[in-house]
């Protein structure tokens, strides 16, 4: 007879071998290198859906959204969920648009694994770049698919430098195409030696041999790449020195490994749109990707103490909300379970709002459509309906085991526009609208500009406000004038002062102010540091404590424009006290108000953003592109040529992209095309801009 403790134990395993077959990942890449198209066919492939979704068509499931199907590119992150081979496949497909880069922060923070496509023409495209990088700060283990091989100028062995150059990591290549360009028709598995062959128009490989052609190059191929496993881990080294070759059990093991660890990256290829080398990177995902059980336990703190939650369907119920889609008829809540289990009708304790939430149902995400579910547990990411405080970044937890989680970062907006209603009947409708923009996307700020009392609207970009303020007519039924964009200015220190005495000194009847404070101010490469030298306790720690958030208060306007103040540190050198008369308030007051006329002595530098642009244009325009980009006072850092076509990389100030790409449309003959990546900020012309 079982026991109710072996039945415990048996019902445990249970749980942890269903977290072990789950796969949480994401689709990255750079805009057009085809992650939509890699997401369809992997749906198509797993039987989730039954005909090709095509982006040039507007029909796949993914890309539901109106703007993303009118513009051919992919703006919101969306979830879906698929089986292959007895796993269950939870994929997020990410925007690859610099301008909705937070989407992908947000989803890369949820994330266990990722598959990062690149075009087998271009390389690793300039948000190529940013995307690993975020996974990257993330650590996230990534497999990279090297897609579009049947094009024109295709070639793997470039791809695969360009991610060695400029991504650094190990690329680990575990096959060998099979044809060129338009003749691309298989793959050689190089871990097992066989041929995978796509016929014209068939869904499946035939596996075969392989062909006698490629036999002396998949042989050096598969042993370089047995050298580089060597090279990279212990054991699989142990093997090679002894018996001179590894076997395809203990390369794949250690291809897994180095994988999760970071150390390497699988590197397959094939051609999504052709629907062939989408069944070995299912494979891939399932064989080296990690599941829930394969990464560390999530970290979380509350009143101060750290805690954390394995994945673990028993354990206390841990959740973190990632994405918010805030509509007239209610709220969807994309969270990602790291612990214990949720069921319709629980309660739940959300952490950031200090309150108790009741889930109303549960969801099972395939896009814009959705299948109830009775629960979710551990590794899971649900939709849940009925939660009315949770934000993205919100930790949901059980009420008897509070946690807050990290959440996601959120992008600081660089671009601004004024908007309004065009009609008094819509401008009731307008701040409501707004409010739930900013509600699902956190990198939206909705502010009122003291002086002219305008509505201001700041994002990532042009695209970004272009796309909301599309969003408000169509999703909220308002229309709107947008104002012309206006950049996000900072103010830096070129030139500090020192010893600026500032002394506080208030009375007004009753207890008076007083705080005297000497401050010294010079520059810092990046950021705010603040620094006490006081000594002999001539100003008290807790009142240097009030000084210090006075002189953040003091950051939030400069004195060249008011715009925001970065790259200096403060130290508090001197000070004294009154008796009576002294307090955190005042010091907090001296601090903020001897900061601001310690700028004003100072010789400030106004800061722009700036961008770097990667145009790529036919070789007989590059002279007028170049000359364009010296107008707009860009700076060019690098030129190659590639299939016929010069790429050019500059750095531009983000305010003299706008409208650039009409200009280059018009300079090409529509050939160009351009993509940015922010860079930071740099020293502006003297003139000051407007507020």
């Amino acid at each position: 007879m079982i026991s109710d403790h072996q039945k415990g134990q048996r019902a445990v395993r249970t749980n942890l071998d269903s977290l072990a077959v789950v796969r949480n990942l994401g689709i990255l890449a750079h805009v057009d290198a085809g992650k939509t198209t890699v997401t369809e066919r992997i749906l198509y492939a797993t039987g989730t859906t039954h005909r090709r979704g095509e982006v040039h068509d507007g029909t796949t499931v993914t890309d539901f959204d109106p703007q993303e199907r009118d513009r051919g590119i992919t703006i919101f992150a969306a979830a879906v969920s698929c089986a292959w081979d007895g796993h269950r496949i939870n994929l997020i497909d990410t925007p690859g648009h610099v301008d909705f880069a937070d989407e992908v922060e947000r989803s890369l923070r949820v994330l266990d694994g990722a598959v990062a496509v690149f075009d087998a023409v271009a390389g690793v495209e300039p948000q190529s770049e940013s995307v690993w990088r975020q996974a990257d700060r993330h650590g996230v283990p990534r497999i990279a698919f090297v897609n579009k091989l049947d094009r024109a100028g295709a070639d793997l062995d470039a791809a695969v430098a360009s991610i060695r150059d400029r991504l650094h990591p190990a690329p680990l290549v575990v096959q060998l195409p099979i044809g060129a360009e338009d003749g691309f028709r298989g793959v050689v598995d190089l871990v097992r030696m066989r041929a995978l062959v796509w016929a014209d128009g068939a869904d499946t490989a035939v596996e075969g041999p392989v062909p006698e052609e490629l036999l002396a190059e998949a042989a050096r191929r598969r042993r370089l790449l047995e050298e580089a496993v060597a090279e990279l881990h212990a054991g699989a080294l142990e093997e090679f020195c002894l018996d001179g070759a590894l076997a395809p059990e203990t390369l794949a093991a250690a291809l897994r490994e180095l994988t999760r660890s970071g150390e390497g990256v699988v590197v397959l290829c094939g051609s999504a749109y052709r629907n062939r080398g989408i069944e070995p990177l299912l494979d891939a995902v399932v064989a080296y990707l990690p599941s829930p059980l394969d990464v560390p336990a999530v970290q979380g703190t509350f009143d101060g103490t750290e805690q954390e939650r394995a994945a673990d369907p028993a354990a206390p119920f841990a959740a973190l909300a990632f994405k918010v889609n805030a509509t007239p008829t209610g709220r969807l809540t994309y969270v990602r379970v790291y612990s214990g289990t949720i069921e319709k009708g629980d309660a739940v304790w959300d952490a950031g709002a200090r309150r108790t939430e009741r889930i109303g149902r549960i969801l099972r995400v395939q896009a814009d459509r959705h299948a109830q579910v009775d629960r979710a547990v551990a590794g899971d990411i649900v939709a849940v309906v009925g939660l009315k405080s949770a934000r993205a970044g919100s930790t949901l937890c059980a009420p008897g085991a509070p946690i807050v989680l990290e959440p996601p970062g959120v992008a600081e907006p660089v671009v601004s526009v004024a908007v309004e209603a065009r009609s008094s009947t819509d401008a009731d409708k307008l701040a409501a609208a707004l409010a739930r923009l900013a509600e699902e996307d956190p990198s939206l700020v909705v502010r009122t500009d003291p002086e002219t009392g305008q509505t201001v609207l700041s994002g990532m970009g042009e695209l970004h406000l272009e796309v909301a303020a599309e969003k408000l007519r169509r999703a909220h039924g308002v229309e709107v004038n947008v104002g012309r964009p206006r950049v996000s200015y900072r103010e830096t220190v070129g030139r500090g002062v020192s010893g600026l005495v500032f002394r506080h000194v208030k009375q007004d009847g009753g207890a008076g102010q007083f705080a005297h404070v000497v401050l010294d101010v010079e520059a810092l490469e990046a950021g705010f540091e603040f620094r006490s030298a006081v000594v002999g306790g001539r100003v008290p720690q807790e009142y240097v404590r009030a000084v210090e958030a006075g002189c953040r208060d003091a950051l939030a306007e400069g004195p060249l424009g008011g715009h925001p103040v970065t790259g200096l540190r403060v130290t508090l050198t001197d000070g004294a006290t009154h008796v009576k008369d002294s307090s955190e308030t005042a010091f907090r007051t001296a601090g903020r108000l001897g900061l601001r006329e310690a700028l004003r002595a100072c010789t400030m530098v106004l800061l722009e953003p700036v961008v770097e642009v990667t145009v790529t244009v036919p070789e007989d325009a590059v002279g007028g592109v170049l000359g364009d980009l010296a107008a707009r006072r860009g700076r060019v850092s690098g030129s190659t040529t590639r299939g016929g076509a010069a790429i050019v990389t500059a750095t531009v100030p983000l305010s003299e992209l706008f409208g650039y790409a009409t200009r280059l449309r018009s300079r090409t003959q529509g050939r160009g095309t351009f993509t940015t990546r922010p860079t930071g900020y740099a020293p502006a012309p003297t003139v000051t801009p407007a507020r």
